[in-house]
């Protein structure tokens, strides 16, 4: 039994106000698991860190010679670390280090081909937007509903949206709800990515913005120029890809003026920003938003950490643990909560989730947007000598909004209907 525990009710309510409030500026760091978020099961999504390792190696394995090698590199790595991101390392240094000889049965060229390879399959597998709009299945996109929030909101200084994910999604909620929406670049026939409308954003203060911190399907690079335009996605297209690189990379532009601005909106007086379906693992965000949250006694980050791990048995365990990096680094700075699904880090104090009272029947409806009850059991379980058949309730349970559709329902239903616009 943990020694300190959380009321969801006391801490969820308070996000609510906040959502609702125009006092606070608000922002979210949005990661690769909200383009997982389903709405209903004929949604689309962007395949799982696992399951876009798998079908990657598979279309790359067509090639004999890549299936011997990526067996090797998988051996080498090990297969609990195996993914694209380690592959992509792997790839990146064996290219810069193999000079005239071979690794893994390949040169330097067809570590070259490989590298292009995987790439180009990343940028395919993220390309969902094709999938969605081929099938008109716009409609079943949760971030339509997540847009449709940001139409209804009508806050005061308009919403940012800091994403690392390369697709389309975000777009398509917000243009089939007609959300006007700023994202850096400026022009028509080829937009271009302009670095100082981004470091002052002052002529757009109601707009949303949306800027893509590891780049997007359709941004390439005009070497002549030395522009960043928008254009149709193709093989082209300028991505930090998930390797070892990834650091180097977001020191370039147009990387540095969008990362800057999350420094920059972190600064602000009376800020917050609220992430989702972001695993805190990309170093040089954290350390940019540590850094900015030292400097500002207002700012606050809440950081909606999806834990859940599906193991081989029926019962999930949860990554959110005292000796977690992520936990440690909550419980440095009193500024950052994270808020797993069966544990959350508030105040510094790491503890469990657990309702103070049982919610009757009204209250139920509301707690139920962001907590699930754990089913009361028989009491048996725990103390023989009470009667059989008496159930114990115990306040414990899992908080759903971690997962990007439940947190959408859950903002979406803080705004009253007669808002709608």
């Amino acid at each position: 039994m943990h020694e300190v525990s959380h009321d969801p009710k006391q801490y969820i309510r308070g996000l609510q106000q906040l959502l609702v409030s125009d006092k606070k500026k608000i922002a979210f760091l949005f990661g690769a698991g909200t383009s997982l978020g389903k709405k209903n099961k004929e949604s689309i999504t962007v395949p799982a860190m696992s399951q876009l390792t798998k079908q990657i190696g598979e279309s790359v394995c067509a090639n004999k010679k890549f299936e011997v090698a990526l067996e090797e590199i998988k051996n080498e790595i090990g297969a609990e670390e195996y993914n694209i991101e380690t592959l992509l390392s792997n790839i990146e240094q064996k290219k810069h280090i193999i000079g005239k000889g071979k690794l893994n049965g390949l040169e330097k060229l067809e570590f070259e081909c490989l590298l292009r390879a995987v790439k180009n399959q990343v940028r395919k597998k993220v390309s969902a937007h094709k999938t969605i709009l081929e099938n008109k299945g716009i409609d079943n996109l949760i971030h339509v509903d997540f847009a449709e929030w940001i139409g209804r909101a009508d806050r005061k200084n308009g919403v940012e949206i800091f994403t690392t994910n390369y697709d389309y999604l975000f777009e398509l909620g917000m243009e089939e709800k007609n959300i006007p929406f700023y994202d850096g670049f400026t022009g028509s026939y080829m937009p271009f990515f302009n670095s100082e409308s981004v470091e002052n954003i002052s002529f757009l203060p109601k707009q949303t913005k949306l800027w893509k911190i590891h780049g997007s399907l359709g941004w390439q690079l005009d070497e002549e120029r030395q522009k960043v335009l928008r254009k149709d996605s193709d093989s082209n297209d300028i991505l930090i890809y998930p390797s070892i690189l990834k650091y180097a990379d977001s020191r370039k532009q147009p990387y540095v003026a969008l990362i800057d601005r999350l420094t920059k909106f972190l600064k602000e007086p009376d800020t917050i920003l609220i992430t989702c379906g972001y695993s805190f693992s990309d170093e040089h965000i954290n350390e940019r938003i540590l850094t900015a949250l030292k400097s500002n006694t207002t700012a606050h980050v809440f950081g909606l950490y999806y834990d859940r791990i599906w193991g081989e048995g029926k019962d999930p365990s949860y990554g959110l643990t005292p000796d977690s990096k992520i936990a440690k680094m909550a419980m440095e700075n009193s500024k950052v909560c994270i808020l797993g699904c069966r544990n959350a880090v508030i105040g510094s104090q790491y503890g469990m989730w657990q309702l103070t009272n049982e919610p009757d029947c009204d209250d139920t409806i509301e707690v139920n947007l962001y907590f699930d009850e754990d089913a009361p059991f028989d009491i048996m379980d725990e103390i023989s000598t009470e009667k059989k058949g008496e159930e114990f309730w115990t306040g414990e349970g899992e908080l759903v909004i971690p997962d990007f559709a439940k947190f959408v329902a859950f903002i979406k239903s803080v705004i009253p209907n007669n808002e709608l616009v």
